[in-house]
């Protein structure tokens, strides 16, 4: 498969994330509305496997398309999109719009994705380069060591005491760290700083900082589609909840938790995106639950994400009927390849021809491939002049072609045309 057909393949793929990312979000929404009540992990899972789906999909489509043409296109059929070529010609069709244009979109994307990635890298030094260059504090290294303990966890834990550092962060799954800010370990109660630190004993014991790192590469491939940000966003507030119950049941003391998510609301400390902290998610939502758990009550608003599933099946059914309708008339059609006119250039009359009144008759045969593209020719015919043949030939390079179909789909093909040179 050549590079411009897997570059026309992943732009189709990405733009088909658009309806499939609504689907997958809108029965995320009902599986977590059902699942209001249950424990935060049930609903953790939920939203793990919902991201993980929005991975999924969108790859497992890829692979089917570049695994050949015919699993391509039972693969394609098979998660409803299509990738064969699209008559530009046809007046007021968005699909050959979008069809020209793949390249074009993949290369977007392939920036942002770039510059994503970047960022993250940025994250990761900086957390590297913390870790090695900050100091320590014996005092809470010990007290640290002690909880991991308690908490059973099989291994070592490290701290950090940061300058300038808005909140407790966990990084590393390996070799886990704690960065502390130094104000908090100067100005914090040691009871609730404690609190603050079993709460990111509960991420290492998960390994979710791991799990935060994955989230990151399906934010980054996927990032245009909000979807995937906010299913990304419930499991991190699962997951701080979770963190939650585990510091609480390891203190025996929910209200002090509180207490300490009370101090660092009231100062203000602002988040990190790239690991996770004591202060993720709403820190008042989560105060309330350590204090008063409660029931939810159903709310209607439960009800929208039904109706816009139910809208984009819909919409996906108009579609995909449209669609066979548009292949199945392709299918029926056989045609040679044509010009596009458009990007034709005529070719300069080589003025030494000119000035010797030479005329003639050039017929070249070239092969256009699937994506109308020229990539062979040869001279058939010669007009009996070299520099009045290389002529044609410079002329043909630029011109673009739509390919030749047979029972719908674009195939390779060699056709012959003629320049006539001729002074008036």
């Amino acid at each position: 498969m050549s590079a411009q057909a897997v570059v026309a393949a992943l732009g189709w793929v990405l733009l088909n994330f658009l309806w499939q990312g609504c689907v997958i979000a809108c029965i995320t929404a009902e599986l977590l509305v059902a699942l209001r009540n249950a424990r935060p992990e049930s609903r953790y899972a939920v939203a793990c496997l919902g991201l993980a789906l929005c991975l999924a999909w969108p790859a497992a489509v890829l692979v089917s398309v570049l695994a050949g043409p015919h699993d391509a296109q039972a693969g394609a059929v098979f998660f409803g999109i299509g990738f064969q070529a699209v008559p530009a010609s046809e007046p007021g069709n968005w699909l050959a719009w979008l069809q020209a244009h793949t390249g074009w979109i993949v290369a977007l994307w392939t920036a942002c994705v770039a510059a994503l990635c970047l960022r993250t890298a940025t994250g990761l030094l900086w957390i590297g380069r913390t870790v090695r260059k900050e100091r320590g504090d014996p005092a809470w290294q010990a007290r640290l060591s002690a909880m991991a303990e308690r908490c059973g966890l099989g291994r070592d834990v490290r701290l950090r005491v940061v300058e300038r550092l808005a909140s407790p962060v966990t990084a590393g799954w390996w070799r886990p760290v704690v960065l502390v800010p130094a104000s908090l370990v100067a100005g914090m109660p040691p009871h609730l700083l404690e609190a603050l630190l079993a709460h990111e004993l509960g991420h290492i014991k998960r390994h979710d900082y791991l799990v935060n790192l994955l989230q990151n590469v399906v934010e980054i491939l996927l990032f245009y589609h909000p979807a995937v940000w906010w299913i990304s966003r419930r499991i991190r507030t699962e997951r701080e909840q979770i963190a939650d119950d585990f510091a609480a049941r390891h203190l025996g003391d929910p209200r002090r938790l509180a207490l300490a998510l009370s101090e660092l609301e009231r100062l203000q400390f602002a988040g990190t995106g790239l690991a996770q902290a004591a202060n993720g998610g709403d820190l008042l939502a989560r105060i309330r639950r350590l204090l008063r758990p409660s029931t939810q009550s159903l709310d209607w608003r439960a009800l929208v994400p039904v109706l816009g599933l139910a809208l984009a099946f819909a919409g996906s059914a108009q579609a995909l009927a449209g669609r066979d309708a548009v292949l199945a008339d392709q299918r029926s059609m056989t045609t040679k390849a044509l010009a596009d006119f458009s990007s034709c250039a005529r070719p300069d009359y080589p003025q030494a021809d000119i000035d010797a009144g030479h005329q003639g008759t050039v017929t070249l045969a070239f092969l256009v491939d699937q994506t109308g593209i020229v990539g062979d020719s040869r001279v058939e015919r010669s007009s009996g002049f070299a520099s009045m043949d290389e002529a044609a030939h410079g002329a043909l390079r630029k011109c673009r072609f739509h390919p030749a179909l047979q029972q719908g789909r674009p195939v390779t093909e060699w056709t012959r045309v003629q320049y006539v040179w001729t002074l008036e």
